[in-house]
């Protein structure tokens, strides 16, 4: 076996090739709207029964999802799912956006091994819950100079 970085780079990227679509590798390996936001209006944190915590937040103007971002201290495929899912739900508005789902984001990567697809889940159900803490605010926008310091 050898031990040149490039040679075992290329060892690794060909096993995950066996399992993962190429999109879920690209997602994993350049994650799209990855990080924290210091000022939002809406904003969810979110541990899945693996372990995985994932956390969304929201910028909305209009009732349209103008900007967001994401965190998650999970495996690649977690990263994956957290990336396409703000890539699905970036410029929707909120009433489009809060139905994607599961199968939305496992179709938009182009499938996930059985034992990864609550990864999928995980990144729907936590842009879920940032929506509905963003229209709960809208409700009552009072809360929201208060919350934005509570994250």
């Amino acid at each position: 076996m050898s031990s040149d970085p490039d040679d075992l780079r290329a060892i690794i990227m060909g096993d995950a090739r066996k399992m993962y679509s190429e999109t879920v590798i690209d997602h994993a390996m350049h994650p799209r709207n990855l990080g924290e936001m210091q000022i939002f209006d809406g904003f969810a944190r979110i541990t899945g029964p693996c372990g995985d915590t994932m956390e969304v937040w929201l910028k909305v103007r209009d009732n349209k999802i103008t900007d967001i971002a994401f965190m998650t201290d999970g495996c690649g495929t977690s990263i994956a799912s957290g990336s396409m899912m703000t890539e699905l739900a970036k410029g929707r508005g909120i009433n489009v956006a809060i139905r994607i789902c599961q199968q939305d984001v496992l179709e938009a990567l182009g499938g996930l091994p059985e034992e990864s697809q609550h990864c999928a889940l995980l990144a729907a159900d936590t842009l879920k819950a940032a929506i509905r803490d963003c229209i709960a605010l809208q409700k009552e926008p009072w809360k929201k100079a208060y919350r934005k310091y509570q994250v």
